[in-house]
């Protein structure tokens, strides 16, 4: 019997069997697994009613909440594929995405509703704006459905079934854009159901879980959160906005024991002043991805909060888990460095480093290739772009575009983006070791390295840094500094004090943004 791979069979199955177990914590808002699929349902019924079925596509524009998490499974269940969207995107991106995209009806977060409104005559496929908002009184906007009175007296049952495979696809996932227009990453329901069973496996998610959500749900469908804690029946804390407080508050109170995060996240917890005002109970497990972690941020969380820090690498296009680094590598567990890299690939997963040739790397963490991979939780391909798909999957291979290296255990290091790379007089430079390096200075925050132009070497390391609160540095010394931890054709030979750097939600650092201003009228060559 060969039974097709649908996500909705998460839910179902924990409303089945724990219909009384807290599923959702949003605030005020508290709704049991029994209550979490009968609004699912409810929404799936009132989509339908609107004329929306299998194929259509429908975006959501909201920070985290509730109804997030009810899109993830009530558009689904009719055959609909969901469009998260990027809250932080301005509002012409947004027209952009959801005319690509096709969209029929929207879902949006009240606090976004004016930013949708400024582009509304320009959305050419949009038959429904529907707008989530809790707040008593309610005054719906000009133009908008409430949804809850949308949903409020749609059926509780499920809707009648349709025919799915558990190759269509169930979202599409436009990625940051960081360097031209985003491109929307088709997922299949294989690809998903695949990824949060890695999700389960290699982040030992348990029945008795308690998630809080400060990795945004639009952001690879929430790397899988939805449908991994969902599958076993734990429970989801919502969290609207990364606050320092509200982040201890809610560990403390509502015994959370597992969270997902970028490293910029990760940072607010530990540099939070007042930590120490809060009893924690539990000790949470804390999964990063995005830019690799300095080593010192897990060794002062294991060692200064004694949590548990696990790190993942990915990609939108990959649902997106490929590749996990634990302790599992590091028995011992004080081998911060090696932990802070991308770590051994995934269950499913032919990791390879090729070099442009398409040969693997000899495995001896020190010759640098492009990170590749084959699996079930690979895209289907990009929205209505095919010619950019071939460019990413050829050779039997998806190509990640992310530099790395590899040792005789197959630990993969991520050490820079392919456009990111430093080339200084011939010699490859990693930006990411360079950086680790000046985050073991006492005084700096937040740092970036990107090369700027020199007549003599091509390029060369330039460091931009955001000091500690309270904290001082001079260039000399940040110099001085760096040739203590690397090779000096490593080092900075110039920086900057900034007071922020540019970041996409996720915490990826735009070092695209930061070189423009030093590359203004130059040619970027390398000798």
């Amino acid at each position: 019997m060969e039974v097709p791979l649908l996500i909705n069979d998460f839910l179902r199955r924990s409303a089945k069997i724990y219909p009384n177990k807290e599923a959702i914590v949003d605030g005020p808002s508290r709704f049991t697994y029994r209550e979490y699929q009968e609004r699912c349902n409810q929404l799936a019924h009132a989509l339908l009613s609107l004329g929306i079925k299998k194929g259509d596509r429908v975006c959501i524009l909201s920070p985290n909440s509730h109804y997030f998490m009810e899109s993830y499974f009530g558009v689904p269940q009719i055959g609909a594929i969901l469009v998260p969207l990027n809250y932080r995107l301005v509002a012409s991106d947004h027209e952009y995405i959801i005319n690509h995209a096709g969209v029929k009806a929207v879902l949006v977060d009240y606090e976004y509703a004016k930013v949708i409104d400024e582009i509304r005559p320009n959305l050419k496929t949009v038959e429904h704006f529907i707008i989530a908002d809790p707040r008593t009184p309610l005054e719906t906007p000009r133009g908008w459905t409430d949804w809850d009175m949308l949903v409020g007296s749609q059926p509780k049952t499920a809707t009648p079934p349709v025919e799915q495979d558990e190759n269509d696809v169930t979202s599409i996932n436009y990625t940051s854009g960081t360097t031209a227009r985003p491109k929307g990453v088709m997922l299949t329901h294989r690809n998903v159901y695949i990824n949060a069973y890695n999700f389960i496996a290699h982040l030992r998610i348990q029945h008795e879980d308690r998630e809080i959500w400060t990795l945004p749900m639009f952001h690879a469908n929430g790397w899988g959160g939805p449908f991994a804690l969902t599958a076993m029946g734990a429970t989801h804390v919502v969290l609207r906005a990364v606050v320092g407080a509200d982040i201890y508050q809610m560990i403390q109170d509502e015994k959370i024991t597992f969270a997902c995060m970028a490293p910029a996240v990760l940072s607010t917890i530990l540099n939070f002043p007042d930590k120490d005002k809060y009893t924690i109970t539990t000790r949470p497990r804390f999964v990063v991805a995005g830019a690799p972690p300095p080593a010192a941020f897990i060794e002062r969380l294991e060692k200064e909060l004694g949590w548990e820090f696990i790190e993942i690498y990915g990609l939108t296009e990959t649902s997106p888990i490929l590749t996990v680094s634990s302790t599992d590598q590091c028995p011992d567990g004080e081998d911060y460095q090696r932990r802070s890299r991308a770590g051994v690939e995934a269950i499913g997963v032919d990791l390879q480093v090729l070099d442009d040739d398409g040969n693997p790397v000899p495995k001896d963490d020190t010759t640098v290739g492009e990170v590749c991979a084959r699996s079930n939780v690979i895209l289907k391909g990009y929205w209505e772009q095919p010619e950019e798909t071939a460019k990413a999957i050829y050779g039997g291979y998806f190509h990640s575009g992310d530099l790395g290296v590899w040792d005789e255990f197959g630990n993969v290091n991520i050490v820079d983006r392919k456009k990111d790379v430093i080339i200084s007089g011939g010699e490859n430079i990693s930006s990411p070791e360079v950086e680790a390096a000046l985050y073991k200075h006492p005084a700096v925050l937040e740092c970036a390295v990107i090369g700027v132009p020199s007549e003599k070497w091509g390029e060369t390391p330039k460091a931009l840094i955001i000091l500690r609160e309270g904290m001082t540095a001079t260039e000399e010394e940040i110099l001085v500094f760096s040739r203590q931890h690397l090779a000096h054709f490593r080092c900075p030979t110039s920086v900057d004090f900034v007071e922020t750097l540019p970041r996409t939600v996720t915490g990826k650092l735009q070092k695209f943004l930061i070189r423009e201003q030093y590359w203004k009228g130059v040619e970027r060559r390398v000798n």
